[in-house]
């Protein structure tokens, strides 16, 4: 059984942080980037941080510091596509970190919010820093995905969607197995 992290992004209510609770996620991601079919106003992102607290660690999401920066007190870590120095650092790119300190997490993400997979580069094995991919993984793809590069943990958002930022509990529970079975 895999013991790797497995984070779900774009949770736009109650309902779907409980599921992802209940089925063992270890995280969620709260989306701030305005052009997001996810995108969670302040209040709301405020809401789910607190509901989240002490249950599931909970992520700030956006492109840059200032799209999250209204809700990074209420939440644990903050992922943006830039680098900012701020203490609980996700980076997310496709390109090489020009440098991994203070970061808490380095996400491998082509797919820049698309949920398009594709094929990831032998390098990302190579980046000192706690690796999790991103970007098109859903249940069919994630055991083969995680079996050959072997990263830190997984994120997925589009490919556990019923339809553009809905949610599905079948798809989060079957892409959750699929990686605990690995």
């Amino acid at each position: 059984m895999s013991d790797l992290y497995v984070k779900v992004c774009g949770i736009t209510d109650v309902e779907q942080l409980e599921w992802a609770i209940d089925l063992g996620y270890d995280a969620v991601g709260l989306m701030r980037a305005p052009k997001s079919q996810r995108l969670v106003n302040v209040e709301t992102a405020r809401r789910l941080a607190e509901h989240a607290a002490g249950r599931i660690e909970t992520f700030a999401v956006g492109l840059t510091l200032d799209q999250v920066e209204p809700v990074r007190d209420a939440v644990d870590t903050v992922q943006l596509y830039e680098y900012a120095d701020v203490a609980s650092l996700a980076l997310a790119s496709d390109t090489p970190p020009h440098s991994t300190k203070g970061l808490d997490y380095w996400f491998y993400d082509a797919s820049h919010g698309t949920g398009t997979f594709t094929e990831i580069p032998d390098w990302v094995r190579d980046v000192d820093a706690r690796f999790v991919l991103a970007g098109g993984l859903n249940p069919d793809n994630v055991t083969e995905v995680v079996t050959r590069y072997q990263p830190d943990g997984v994120d997925v958002s589009s490919g556990v969607e019923s339809s553009a930022g809905v949610k599905d509990y079948a798809l989060m529970k079957a892409f959750i197995d699929a990686v605990r079975a690995v």
